[in-house]
């Protein structure tokens, strides 16, 4: 006798759903919802910092380097002036001579001028070292002789008397004006133009050399008659100006 199958009382809650779609679409989950609305996700690159605000970055620290090196020059110099308490040299011309002097018909110039130079350092610790002296003697603007003080070194509180011969260049001519002038002086009025260049010895350490201008006017000098020759009337003194050099302007 074959058993009999019935069928259970309780029903299915999860039935099987339908492969082809046969019954009603289900809405999407939360889920899936937002697995269809997010973006792929792809790596940002790391924000660059701009060429203005590295400039801006590089010209601060300039300037503030700038500023301490100042600082620092401004200080070093101070403790030197109040160490060394530096001076500039002093000059005067203490003779000078015109041996000869004469103005041709054509206006060749021929002439002879002999001077003394004292020059003075002032300085107890500080040694002066100078280059050749070009030296120049003028009258009225017209350069009526040139010449040179070899090269020496000025010991720290001394005075040194410098000699030099100044003579026209050959084949110097001037003109109608300026040689009747010459010719008809009795007495000249003169400036001496010095120019070189010096340095500074501290102890062992040399510095840079700079150069040196010494003007001395006010100087009058009687022209010579015949052979004879005639002494200098004191001056007025000499200026001293230091040219330094800064790249290519000079101070």
């Amino acid at each position: 006798m074959a058993d009999r199958v019935y069928p259970s009382a309780k029903p299915n809650p999860h039935p099987p759903q339908p492969l082809n779609g046969g019954g009603p679409a289900l809405p999407p989950t939360k889920s899936q919802i937002n697995n269809a609305t997010r973006l792929p996700y792809r790596p940002q690159p790391k924000p660059r910092r701009s060429r203005r605000g590295l400039c801006c970055s590089c010209c601060l620290w300039f300037i503030m380097l700038l500023v301490v090196l100042v600082i620092l020059a401004a200080i070093a110099g101070g403790v030197f002036y109040a160490i060394y308490r530096p001076r500039r040299p002093a000059f005067s011309v203490s003779v000078l001579r015109i041996a000869a002097l004469n103005v041709s018909a054509a206006g060749h110039l021929s002439s002879r001028v002999d001077l003394n130079v004292t020059a003075r350092n002032p300085n107890k610790k500080l040694i002066y070292f100078y280059d050749p002296i070009s030296v120049s003697v003028l009258s009225g603007g017209v350069d009526i002789g040139d010449g040179s003080i070899p090269a020496f070194v000025h010991a720290a509180g001394s005075a040194t008397v410098l000699s030099a011969t100044t003579s026209s260049s050959a084949g110097q001519t001037l003109d109608s004006a300026a040689g009747n002038d010459l010719r008809k002086s009795s007495s000249l009025p003169l400036e001496v133009d010095m120019d070189t260049e010096a340095g500074v010895k501290i102890g062992g350490l040399k510095t840079k050399k700079i150069g040196i201008k010494v003007r001395c006017a006010g100087i009058r000098a009687p022209v010579p008659k015949a052979k004879a020759s005639a002494a200098v009337s004191p001056g007025d003194g000499c200026k001293v100006k230091l040219r330094i050099k800064i790249w290519k302007w000079t101070l």
